[in-house]
């Protein structure tokens, strides 16, 4: 697929111009050199290999066969495992050694597949130390454990009649194509595969849910299926799309107290070591607070969190789930083997064709059934005649085995009508192979009975043979009775509404200003603008000289010493600023708007400076201005509520020509009640 889009791509058409294209209104044609190709021995070698390689890596290592839902290696496990069964538990280290007939890479990737096809409960029953799929600890050595084959995969992979072989990478034995299968792997187990090009991410689903789904396709009815996971948790499959899609999977939380959280499932591709860590990793970076965790994990997953003082243990769960792995994303992508070659399918389409192959496998097994039952019922019935009429007699006096042979045909020939066939040589073997005490003992009664027992028995399977649908419903049907109780679904389904980071984000950072150093950050130690902040906010500051900017939550940066106002930026919010200028000082009410980030504003005039600058509305200003001959007034006070809000850059409204010495909110401690006090109206 890639390497054609490359060859498309450097073509002679590049870039829109084919060869020889006009340049203008020229007569003159510019013609683009071909890329010139390099066809050398080494070249053609290294083309093949790769291909050869690539084709290798996606159809017999990586990626799963539709046919019997298993990547090579799992199959040679299962088949090595078949092959050595007794009922019995075997050593891993044996299985592993066996495997190693036909699997050619060694026993390291045999015993990992293994304990993964163990802890998947299906196929292998294990005994011993199997790792643990909750904390991630790994499976003892192969030469500790043990393994067998369930009945489940003893009665549903196997039939080497209809299997179809061939040569192992030695060409010393004989291994399957793939198990004829009439179980559902490919979406049972799950799997994960990454090739050259390409990448698979199947997940796996409940077991029962799919047979009760193939029930469903073969009554001709509507089904759905989402994931189950071995982990359990909560589920959003809202944008699963049939296996084409993603879905959102959370651990279970429960609420002990009003302080205590308690993990009892995880999400899938998370350990409780791996989510416990993202969990402190969290709390390194201020995204939530955490008082203690204990992970009391054993057979069962138990993660206790505890929450600090004056945290609720909802927000804390709220915050868990939008900042750690307490809730994963999870994109399916089905990448199968079809017919030798990888296909994109969706869950339903998979499904689809596991049901067609069931009812092929079923159909193969009910026609060699058909067919050993008439061999049986042949056999009995040349036993009856061979028996009954004495025709054991005339080979009696026959001294060559040529003589022996042409009296038993002789012998046969009146009874052709009751028999089910012609007579072969191969029957006359089995004949001459009878007891002389099965022949002495025989009882004609008995044999009816078990004649008509076999009878029976070919009679129902060729009543299945002309409903083969219904006798495949019925086989499900009789596999959801047996193992419905031991595969219940894990994974709850469930819609729940996305949890906004910003609005659960713990207000973990402290940003502080050092007026006599410069420096502002939450990693600073000052007294001034102490602003509680999350990871998520930004810092507004404002500076002497009337610039302003938003910039990004500083560990510590050096501002100077002439800031006049930090905090989170609100572009609603109103604030008072008085400013002198050459010419006189300025009063006026604006908001700031919207701002860029790190991109440096001014709110008042070039070479002017700022006197006073808050917040919202003050109910009165004090106005101190320097003694000055002649001067009558000496301070007046003013009502900023009567000034109209506008934009950063207002103007505002004039104050006065004379020399401010300061505005405040509150009077100073040099404003003199009984001094004369005028009102400066804005109105």
């Amino acid at each position: 697929m890639s390497s054609s889009k490359k060859e498309s791509a450097s073509g002679p058409e590049e870039n829109g111009k084919s060869e020889g294209s006009a340049v203008g209104s020229s007569v003159s044609t510019r013609v683009h050199a071909a890329p010139m190709k390099v066809d050398g021995p080494l070249h053609r070698r290294m083309d093949t290999s790769f291909l050869q390689y690539a084709s290798y890596v996606i159809r017999d290592r990586a990626i799963a066969s539709l046919a019997d839902g298993l990547k090579p290696v799992q199959r040679r496990i299962l088949w090595a495992l078949h092959e050595k069964d007794d009922g019995k538990f075997i050593k891993v280290a044996n299985v592993s050694g066996h495997a190693m007939q036909y699997h050619p890479h060694g026993n390291v990737s045999i015993d990992d597949a293994l304990v993964v096809l163990t802890n998947k409960r299906y196929l292998i029953e294990g005994q011993g130390n199997y790792g643990n799929i909750y904390t991630g600890d790994p499976a003892a050595a192969s030469r500790y454990i043990e393994c067998r084959l369930t009945d489940l995969a003893r009665n549903e992979l196997f039939n080497d009649e209809i299997t179809q072989f061939v040569p192992s990478y030695d060409g010393r034995n004989k291994e399957p194509v793939t198990l004829p299968c009439k179980l559902p792997l490919t979406l049972m187990l799950g799997n994960e595969g990454i090739a050259v090009g390409l990448s698979s991410k199947i997940l796996p689903h409940n077991f029962i849910e799919l047979l009760e789904a193939q029930i469903a396709i073969l009554k001709k009815q509507s089904f759905k299926l989402l994931p189950d996971f071995f982990t359990g948790g909560l589920m959003d499959a809202r944008e699963y799309g049939d296996g084409k899609g993603s879905i959102k999977v959370r651990a279970k939380i429960k609420v002990r107290d009003d302080s205590t959280l308690v993990i009892k499932e995880i999400p899938p591709t998370t350990t409780t070591d791996s989510l416990i860590s993202s969990i402190e990793d969290a709390v390194r970076k201020g995204k939530l607070k955490v008082k203690t965790i204990n992970d009391f994990t054993s057979e069962d997953v138990e993660i206790e969190i505890k929450a600090p003082s004056g945290v609720s243990s909802e927000k804390l769960l709220d915050a868990l789930y939008a900042f750690t792995d307490c809730e994963i994303s999870i994109t399916s992508r089905i990448i199968i083997i079809k017919e030798n070659r990888p296909v994109e399918m969706t869950v339903s389409e998979v499904l689809r064709e596991n049901t067609g192959q069931l009812v092929s496998i079923l159909k193969q097994e009910l026609e060699l059934k058909e067919s050993q039952l008439l061999q049986e019922l042949h056999f009995k019935t040349l036993v009856r005649i061979f028996i009954e009429n004495r025709i054991y007699k005339k080979i009696e006096q026959s001294k060559t085995n040529e003589a022996v042979h042409e009296a038993i045909y002789d012998g046969f020939k009146p009874h052709r009508k009751e028999m089910w066939r012609d007579l072969v040589d191969e029957d006359v073997q089995l004949l001459l192979e009878v007891r002389i005490r099965r022949i002495s003992l025989f009882d004609i009664n008995k044999h009816r009975e078990e004649m008509d027992r076999v009878q029976a028995q070919l009679d129902e399977t060729r009543k299945h043979l002309k409903n083969v649908t219904k006798f495949a419903i019925a086989h499900l049907e009789a596999l959801i009775e047996k193992y419905g109780p031991q595969y219940p679904r894990l994974t709850r389904s469930s819609r729940y509404d996305e949890v906004d980071s910003k609005e659960v984000a713990f207000k973990a950072f402290k940003i502080a200003y050092d007026r006599e150093s410069g420096y502002l950050g939450h990693k600073v130690s000052g007294e001034e603008y102490r602003v509680d902040c999350t990871k998520f906010d930004k810092l507004l500051i404002v500076f002497r000289d009337g610039h302003y900017k938003v910039i990004e939550l500083p560990e510590k940066v050096f501002v100077g010493p002439e800031l006049v106002y930090c905090a989170t930026p609100d572009r609603d919010q109103v604030f008072t600023l008085c400013y002198t200028n050459r010419d006189a000082t300025y009063i006026k009410r604006f908001n700031f708007g919207g701002i860029i980030m790190n991109k440096e504003y001014f709110c008042i005039p070039e070479k002017s400076k700022i006197l006073f600058f808050a917040p919202n509305t003050p109910d009165q200003l004090y106005i101190k201005y320097k003694p000055a001959p002649h001067q009558k007034i000496q301070q007046q006070t003013c009502n900023p509520s009567e000034i109209e809000v506008k934009g950063a850059k207002t103007l505002g409204r004039q104050i006065s020509i004379k020399d401010v010495a300061s505005i405040n909110s509150r009077p100073p401690r040099n404003w003199d009640p009984e001094a004369a006090t005028t009102r400066l109206p804005f109105s």
